[in-house]
């Protein structure tokens, strides 16, 4: 069955070779001895070929041109320890060339090697193959197979190997596998931390600065970090930290800390353990760049938080970080200029800046050469005049306004941003706004009004608000509306887009519109080769800032238009761009109604009878929006009544039923006549004395105050519906309901548009585009 076992007292069989010793100088011939049966001749040659290897990749190039890759691979697996040690010498150093690499990952040798990992192999066994698959990890497909063959968990059992080529090796291929997040969760779950932590103890510096590296990109692991503190970490990092011998690799170990100061407890852990304190010394000792910067930045860890700025502030961190942005060193000036941005979110530390002449250090810092510098220090003075005008002020009095405008032309997206940011923090004094202006500010702005990064865009945009908040703003150049008349299609298309973030504020949105931009925008819109995404999108915006205005112009109101105190029907007015003008001018002057029509022609009457200069001085009292107590008794007693009501379309009715009643009831189609609403409206309009009336007091109403008030207590109670005007002002509300069987099981019908009537048979549901809808919009 088996091959038999010679016992020692047998004689030779007479068949049998004698011994020969083996000696060859060509490398081929040695690589043909690979094929051997015979294990002293494997043995030697596999010994022979790891020396060769070593003397440099030209010779594992030739050892790979001479088919000495594929056999080697095959005997890692060996039955004979001897051949199986040596085979891994020659692999492990034949490994390190990229072109052996490529072919082991084509031979598919990994599984064979993770499977020698295990500890009753020899130690020599785990060193070579741990350095095969160091050389091995550096490329992903390869990085992916040892994960995929669990070769991790052994990796991190050989971190405890009593040879240190064993851990070297091992610790820098887990370096390079946590570069991928799946085998960073990995390490902490099969308990990686604690022997990477040990390692730091080891008498070799590569180990300890590789260990340190996987540390570096473990700790981006929330959980990792917990882990982390459990096993005392922090006070190794201390010890660590605290040893001076160890200083060329504190930059690391910095790196560590600042991952690990992401999290609240470790603040107060660090704390608790002096570590704070060793910290600020490394920001105030001087001592290499690098470990200073790495000091710097984990304080802007540290100082993400207001319980930790504070803390920080206590600590007189302040003065620390002014001191040091006069010293030499990009990094450092960066690093440092981002931790003042990251502490000026605590109130007293702007003060404290501003009280250490920092402000001015920072503002210094506009001119430098580096970009990284520029921005940065442009980043701390957004956040140091952030709500501060005393700290504005101190920005102008270091003449930080003329070196911001220039910023405004930087290559730097971020500087740019930020720097238009600043701007807009001290625009809100109009001593300083001046002195923006004349450096040329608007002009400046064009530029960034272009950019293609929204960030920038947005933070310019605001400034340019900001700045033209006054005339002069306006007079300037380059006012926001005036470049919509731009032949530049990319200056034509981000003023729209920059429009169209602009008028997500409401006061903004009413001063573009006085300033024409809908007008412009309307005239791109009709232009096949003017018009772009951005220009729709600005016009819409502007419309749902002012409801009354998009109504009178589109004639509907979507669900989503939800109407607010001060809307009201201006009248339909055709969406055409030689109306325009006239509708905004209507529009807005209605919202400074004065208290009746009697005292608008006394008033006109006075103006005419006055000189030009004395008019120009006559200021309008602002008119109020009077309370209309009934309208909101009405919104009460639909949030009673309606909200209760747990189907959709009882919802619906319900609410048109109370309109109904409110407005004086049903009408019958041929006893329209005989509803006289418009004496009714009459009489309200001499009453107050004004043509807005106010939507509660009508008892009286047809199709359109019926619609109107319908959707005005739809959008108080949060019942979603639209507001359509059609032909010959008849005006009716759409909602959607989902009626009928679904086309797949489990699924809900598909919505469905339908109107409600609230004047025939108040209540009753009317599916669109039906002769019964029809009828109700034309009758």
């Amino acid at each position: 069955m088996g091959k038999k076992v010679k016992k020692e007292s047998e004689p030779p069989s007479k068949d049998v070779f004698d011994p020969l010793p083996i000696e060859s100088k060509k490398a081929a011939t040695v690589v043909l001895m690979l094929n051997s049966p015979e294990e002293e001749v494997l043995v030697k040659a596999c010994e022979a070929i790891h020396k060769f290897a070593e003397k440099g990749d030209e010779n594992r190039s030739s050892l790979l041109g001479l088919g000495a890759v594929e056999p080697l691979s095959h005997l890692i697996s060996h039955e004979d320890k001897l051949v199986r040690r040596n085979a891994f010498m020659a692999l492990g150093v034949m490994a390190a060339n990229s072109d052996v690499k490529r072919l082991l990952k084509k031979l598919d040798a990994i599984p064979s090697i993770i499977r020698k990992l295990s500890p009753e192999e020899d130690v020599v066994v785990h060193e070579f193959a741990t350095l095969c698959l160091a050389s091995l990890s550096v490329d992903f497909s390869c990085k992916v197979q040892i994960s995929d063959q669990e070769g991790l968990e052994p990796l991190i059992q050989l971190l405890s190997s009593p040879d240190p080529d064993v851990k070297k090796n091992s610790v820098e291929t887990i370096c390079n596998l946590v570069q991928d997040l799946p085998s960073r969760v990995a390490v902490r779950e099969l308990n990686g931390v604690p022997p990477l932590l040990e390692l730091l103890r080891s008498e070799f510096p590569v180990i300890q600065q590789l260990s340190l590296r996987t540390l570096v990109v473990v700790t981006t692991d929330t959980d990792t970090r917990a882990t982390f503190r459990e096993e005392q970490g922090f006070d190794r990092l201390l010890e660590f930290l605290c040893n001076k011998e160890f200083s060329d690799l504190h930059v690391e170990a910095l790196q560590v800390l600042s991952n690990c100061l992401e999290d609240r407890d470790s603040l107060q852990l660090i704390h608790e353990t002096g570590g704070l304190q060793r910290l600020l010394q490394f920001i105030t000792t001087p001592t290499l760049l690098d470990i200073q910067t790495n000091a710097v930045k984990a304080i802007s860890r540290v100082a993400q938080s207001s319980e930790n700025r504070k803390l920080l502030h206590e600590q007189d961190i302040e003065r620390s970080l002014v001191e040091l942005l006069s010293l030499e060193g990009d990094s450092l000036r960066t690093a440092t200029c981002q931790a003042v941005a990251a502490m000026s979110l605590h109130l007293a530390s702007k003060d404290a800046f501003r009280d250490l002449d920092g402000i001015r250090a920072v503002v210094q810092l506009l001119g430098s050469e580096g970009g990284e510098v520029r921005e940065a220090a442009a980043q701390a003075l957004s956040s140091l005049t952030s709500s501060n005008q005393l700290n504005s002020y101190a920005v102008y009095e270091a003449e930080g306004d003329e070196g911001l405008v220039q910023q405004l032309h930087d290559v730097i997206p971020g500087a740019v941003a930020h720097a238009a940011a600043v701007l807009t923090n001290m625009a809100e004094q109009e001593v300083l706004r001046c002195s923006i202006l004349s450096h040329g500010a608007m002009a400046a702005l064009l530029e960034p009004l272009q950019s293609a990064d929204t960030h920038t865009l947005v933070r310019a945009t605001q400034a340019l608000a900001a700045l033209a908040c006054d005339a002069e703003g306006r007079s300037q150049k380059f006012p926001l509306v005036q470049l919509l008349r731009s032949n530049h299609k990319e200056v034509r298309r981000n003023a729209c887009w920059a429009i169209s973030v602009c008028a997500n504020d409401e006061p903004t949105a009413v001063e573009l519109c006085k300033l024409g931009a809908l007008d412009l925008l309307q005239e791109i819109n009709s232009s096949a080769n003017r018009r772009n995404k951005f220009s729709e999108i600005a016009l819409q915006r502007l419309l749902d800032s002012n409801l009354s205005l998009k109504y009178s112009l589109t004639n509907t109101l979507a669900p989503t238009d939800i109407t607010v105190d001060g809307f009201y029907d201006p009248g339909q007015v055709e969406l055409c761009v030689t109306s325009f003008s006239a509708l905004t001018s209507l529009s807005l002057s209605l919202k400074r109604k004065s208290k009746g029509r009697k005292e608008d022609e006394k008033l006109r009457d006075e103006d005419e009878s006055k000189p030009q200069q004395e008019v120009a001085t006559v200021t309008e009292k602002p008119w109020m929006l009077p309370y209309d107590a009934a309208f909101h008794a009405l919104v009460t007693e639909a949030t009673k009544t309606i909200l209760p009501l747990h189907v959709e379309s009882e919802q619906y009715s319900a609410l048109a039923r109370l309109v109904s009643e409110v407005m004086g009831g049903a009408v019958e189609v041929d006893r329209q006549h005989d509803f006289l609403w418009e004496l009714h409206l009459s009489e309200l309009r001499y009453e107050l004395q004004s043509n807005i009336i106010p939507i509660g007091q009508i008892r009286k109403g047809t199709y359109y105050h019926r619609a109107l008030l319908y959707k005005v207590l739809a959008d108080r109670i949060g019942v979603s519906c639209s507001l359509v005007r059609g032909e010959y002002n008849r005006v009716w509300n759409e909602v959607l309901l989902s009626v009928g069987t679904p086309h797949y099981p489990g699924c809900q019908p598909q919505p469905r548009a339908h109107l409600v009537d609230l004047i025939h048979q108040p209540g009753r549901l009317l599916r669109a585009n039906t002769p019964q809808a029809k009828q109700y919009q034309t009758i």
